[in-house]
């Protein structure tokens, strides 16, 4: 069986970034595919990018126990189905997983043997500056952000390991170190 890597970090510190490039590099890695309430956003596939549930859907998972971990973000759900997982890794596949702090530390309650990486940014000033400079969030919105960012912090203390991305490349090559030494 292969190993399930859980990464997070504080929103804007650029994990989706370091994981695709990972994955450029290393496709013998696969991406999760969490579940999500939201409307499907032009060019994205059922399956591929999400599997679309309608908030019944959703419900009926939470219900039946059916998630590993899952989160409401800006009025949606978003969640990881535990036989997803299970068939991934029974397939012999290693699978990253991109959620929060919270939703990580709950798949390590539930399956110990996660490896946990959280992405943590040179400094808040730059984390920041990272949010602002996306240009697609309102003040009340960046400074909701910003505040959880203690919370996520504090998290990351209960993580296996922590990659400062401080430049891409770094990170990525942080994040092979990782997962050669697991």
């Amino acid at each position: 069986m292969k190993k399930l890597y859980v990464i997070s970090g504080s929103s804007g510190v650029g994990k989706g970034t370091v994981i695709k490039e990972f994955l450029k590099k290393h496709p013998e890695f696969k991406l999760s595919v969490s579940c999500t309430t939201r409307n499907k956003r032009e060019g994205e596939i059922h399956g591929v990018n999400y599997f679309y549930l309608t908030v019944e859907e959703f419900d009926s998972c939470i219900k039946n126990d059916e998630f590993l971990e899952w989160a409401e973000f800006s009025g949606n759900r978003y969640g990881t189905k535990k036989d997803f997982v299970k068939k991934c890794l029974d397939n012999g596949e290693n699978l990253i997983l991109e959620i929060d702090t919270k939703g990580a530390l709950n798949v390590k309650s539930l399956m110990p043997e996660a490896v946990l990486i959280f992405i943590e940014p040179p400094s808040i000033k730059d984390l920041e500056t990272r949010l602002r400079g996306r240009h697609t969030e309102d003040e009340e919105s960046i400074r909701k952000r910003l505040a959880s960012i203690k919370a996520e912090i504090k998290n990351s203390e209960k993580f296996d390991y922590k990659i400062m991305n401080d430049t891409v490349e770094n990170a990525v090559k942080s994040l092979e170190t990782i997962m050669t030494a697991e």
